[in-house]
């Protein structure tokens, strides 16, 4: 079993969440408490599934958790933008991350010999 901190996915997360604690941070104080605060919950959350999975005997389970926290993750990036609180380029930028993050995530998955959990 690799060492969390070295697996790609956990670096790439980990780079995700640096970049959203800076770009939230200019996030207007309408959304910085609400929206922004709820984003980097959201990614420091998925840090710790992506702990869990690595030391788990059945992955699938933390997996999946893994894949629903970068689908909800890729909505609230999309409605940030949306909402003109976060810029064209950083939300290009994490949904650059996110999708290697969901095909990392699917990779890890295939190779526990497991489908998607019910």
């Amino acid at each position: 079993m690799a060492q969390y901190k070295h697996l790609p996915i956990y670096k790439g997360t980990y780079d995700l969440l640096l970049r959203v604690m800076v770009a939230t941070k200019d996030f207007p104080r309408e959304y910085k408490y609400t929206l922004g605060q709820k984003l980097k919950d959201e990614v420091m959350d998925l840090v710790l599934y992506i702990y869990r999975a690595n030391n788990a005997p059945d992955k699938a389970v933390y997996i999946g958790t893994i894949l629903e926290r970068i689908q909800i993750i890729e909505v609230m990036l999309r409605l940030s933008h949306d909402m003109h609180v976060l810029t064209r380029g950083h939300y290009a930028g994490m949904a650059e991350m996110t999708d290697s993050l969901a095909r990392q995530a699917q990779g890890w998955l295939k190779s526990s010999g497991r489908r998607k959990p019910e």
